[in-house]
């Protein structure tokens, strides 16, 4: 199976496999712990049991995707060691502090506070707890910033300098840390984040929905969710296109790519909407365009001319038919998020929000996609790189470890099964939890003292705090 392969495609599929694992989680796990917190400061605020019942509901479910990140991300730290170490040994000086930093800054503020905001409510009070469920929350936003400078640095590389040994150096670390491509990508994948769990939130309130349209749990939820879909949607949009338009500044052959634009375009680039990339004979078959408007929507005038990749040595170019079609599904996701988004408003504002079965289930069927386009952001913007690790100045096969086909395909394999095994059974559970309602979960509120009412009395309250402190 792996005979024709080299060592160095082995290595950048395990990477890529293991981190496409990892990077739902974190994606799931940074929104839902901001709606967490929301959820926590409005019970807060109203003691509508219906706030706490939720909270109740997805800090479970946030619990276990917390647990398989981090595990998942273990798992891509070592291969920079074993795959990768020539790159290790020449970015470390840079890249090995910020890690560094993530870990002791954001890392740690999440796992100090979890087990707070997870059971200790009964024991801390309500403000404090609320202080814990603050704190993972920003921890998650913290771990996220970390990450994507060190992935930003990859792209656009600023502020370092070059010693005696071929090794990265840090000069200036504003510069490293907000390189010009950080706050782009940082707004980008925050917002992919939040609408990636609105979605899950919005498709399991659905999917409630359709079996009790009075249920309480689910109606919130699904409100909720929905304005995120209305309002975050357009934002992500106007996001992307200021990433776009960055991306085309610093790294522009990966915009060819995106764009499929072979040919430069003297007079304005068309947009190609759809078609079939033809690397051999460096064309877009069967291309459905519009004339002139990857020119206005990337230079903002009809007739600006715009580089292809015949201006481009062949050793440069990024895999084209990869990156035009993962920028796609990416880019499709997004409005269909936005249609049905504002498909939501319109049944709000005529009062059928809770009552539209075939809305509920095109929102179910939605539930995933935040998944799928993260995916396709991250395919994008990696493989868009190549054939650098560090962009224009490291190219990935100078990267890799001394290591030989059949040992890396061999752990190849071993992650493909156990991966699927583990995170196959986490993901299952999840949904299983997902399928059950909301108000199924105990309020976890302080219990009054205990009268003496007699040994029954007693063990029926006990039991009821050591439900309420597992819900």
């Amino acid at each position: 199976m792996f005979d024709s392969l080299t060592a160095e495609t082995l290595a950048r599929v395990q990477f890529a496999f293991t981190v496409s694992f990892h990077i739902i989680f974190p994606a799931f796990s940074i929104g839902l712990a901001s709606f967490l917190a929301v959820l926590n400061a409005r019970w807060l605020m109203t003691r509508d049991e219906v706030f706490l019942r939720l909270f109740n509901y997805w800090k479970k479910i946030f619990a276990v995707g917390f647990g398989m990140g981090v595990v998942s991300g273990i798992v891509m730290s070592y291969q920079f060691g074993t795959n990768w170490a020539v790159f290790s040994d020449k970015t470390g000086p840079v890249l090995g502090p910020l890690m560094a930093y993530e870990v002791l800054s954001a890392f740690f503020l999440e796992a100090g506070f979890l087990g707070i905001m997870l059971f200790g409510r009964q024991r801390v009070g309500d403000k404090l707890h609320m202080v814990a469920t603050a704190m993972v929350a920003i921890g998650t936003l913290m771990s996220a910033t970390w990450i994507l400078s060190v992935n930003s640095w990859m792209q656009t590389p600023a502020g370092y300098g070059m010693n005696e040994a071929g090794q990265f150096i840090p000069e200036d670390w504003w510069q490293i840390v907000f390189n010009p491509s950080f706050p782009y990508r940082l707004v980008h994948m925050v917002l992919a984040a939040y609408l990636t769990t609105a979605f899950v939130v919005g498709g399991v309130g659905a999917l409630h929905l359709l079996r009790d349209r009075t249920d309480g749990e689910a109606r919130r939820m699904f409100s909720m969710a929905m304005w995120m879909a209305v309002i975050v949607t357009p934002i992500q949009i106007f996001a992307g296109d200021a990433h776009g338009l960055n991306t085309l500044e610093h790294q522009p052959v990966k915009v060819m790519a995106m764009e499929g634009h072979y040919d430069s375009h003297p007079d304005g680039a068309p947009l190609i909407l759809f078609g079939i990339p033809n690397p051999e004979d460096k064309r877009i078959d069967y291309a459905i365009e519009i004339p002139k408007l990857s020119s206005l929507i990337l230079k903002h005038h009809l007739d600006a001319p715009l580089d292809g990749l015949d201006t481009v040595p062949d050793e440069d170019e990024p895999p084209v038919t990869i990156v035009f079609f993962s920028f796609r599904v990416m880019i499709a996701i997004g409005f269909a998020m936005l249609g049905l988004g504002l498909w939501g408003l319109y049944l709000r504002a005529r009062g059928r929000l809770y009552e539209a079965p075939l809305f509920h289930r095109a929102a179910i069927l939605m539930a995933p996609t935040g998944f799928i386009a993260v995916l396709a952001g991250w395919i994008t913007t990696e493989v868009g790189r190549q054939p650098f690790t560090v962009y224009g100045l490291l190219r990935t096969a100078d990267s890799l470890s001394p290591v030989e086909a059949p040992a890396v395909a061999t752990s190849l394999l071993m992650f493909i099964v156990v991966y699927f095994f583990v995170f196959g059974a986490g993901t299952y559970y999840i949904l299983r939890m997902m399928n059950k309602p909301a108000h199924t979960r105990r309020l976890g509120l302080r219990e009054a003292p205990v009268r003496a009412a007699g040994p029954i009395a007693s063990t029926k309250a006990a039991e009821e705090r050591a439900d309420d402190a597992n819900a």
